[in-house]
């Protein structure tokens, strides 16, 4: 049984983040929902690790300053998601923590190797259909308002855990080389090459969203939960749109990482990207899976 300094130096561990100066009263999201934020963050990053015992529910409440009720339903939502495990007499554990790292990716090395995730993650393809392209398609594509475009929608997952969701938009013109259903077996891009399609460049925009319910859904995250997202528009060699990706990521399951080195002294000194293929490795933080990139 973990003694009375297990659990101070789990206070201290809590009380020492800067995590909980983030509680915001002023702010619209419940407070019991910021609190199961902070501390899922803490099991999530792998601050806590599985087994350790947290704070008591009193501790919680002096710590954040909150009511008994808004600390237990904190809890309760952890205990919900079954990344902790609550027992009388016992107190609360951590159930599990990052069942394995988040898959890393290089932001300057997306494009150089788009076939690697394609090799080794699972797809799942949840819609096919031909439909007009939609105004901000036809538009990056330069399709004109007569055109058609096949829309797919596809899961990708390693080892049952689900990390994206894509949406990608191809004209028609080009999609009717293969058949929708090798969507679920065979990457875009390799249908794409099969198809005589010279992929030659792409542009891509990066941001934040939140999930709603279909995508929280599929992605098995809370309706409102941020996700990573990715616009991407792949032109051939003549520098005609060939396909348009919407993808959405769990957080906590897929980063873009960047290594740089620091150039120039004094006020000159700056920071600039190092090639992946020129970054030192990484170490403890690796997946179990190497890779670049992905190929939707």
């Amino acid at each position: 049984m973990v003694g009375h300094a297990g659990r101070a130096q789990a206070v201290r561990a809590v009380a020492e983040s800067d995590a909980v100066d983030a509680i915001d009263r002023h702010l619209p999201t419940p407070l019991y929902h910021q609190i199961y934020l902070v501390l899922r963050d803490k099991i999530c990053s792998g601050h806590w690790p599985e087994h350790k015992r947290l704070p008591s529910e009193a501790e919680l409440t002096t710590l954040f300053g909150v009511s008994r009720i808004t600390i237990r339903r904190a809890l309760n939502d952890l205990a919900a998601e079954g990344l902790i495990e609550r027992r009388r007499a016992i107190g609360t554990r951590v159930r599990a923590g990052p069942a394995t790292s988040p898959i890393r990716v290089p932001a300057d090395g997306m494009l150089a190797s788009l076939d690697a995730m394609g090799r080794y993650s699972d797809v799942t393809l949840l819609e096919t259909e031909v439909v007009a392209a939609p105004e901000h398609v036809r538009i990056a594509l330069g399709l004109a308002s007569t055109d058609l475009v096949q829309r797919a929608v596809r899961i990708r997952s390693i080892d049952g855990r689900r990390f994206s969701h894509l949406v990608t938009f191809v004209p028609q013109s080009i999609a009717a080389s293969y058949r929708p259903e090798e969507l679920a077996s065979t990457p875009l891009l390799t249908l794409l090459d099969r198809a005589g399609v010279v992929v030659e460049a792409a542009r891509q925009a990066i941001t934040a969203t939140l999930a709603d319910p279909p995508l929280a859904k599929v992605l098995g995250v809370r309706v409102g939960g941020a996700l990573l997202r990715l616009d991407r528009i792949v032109f051939d060699e003549q520098g005609r749109g060939v396909e348009y990706l919407t993808a959405s990521y769990r957080p906590d399951r897929y980063q873009l990482w960047m290594d740089m080195s620091r150039t120039g002294d004094g006020a000159n000194a700056t920071w600039l990207p190092l090639p992946a293929a020129h970054a030192p490795a990484h170490q403890s933080c690796e997946p179990k899976h190497t890779n670049q990139g992905e190929r939707p």
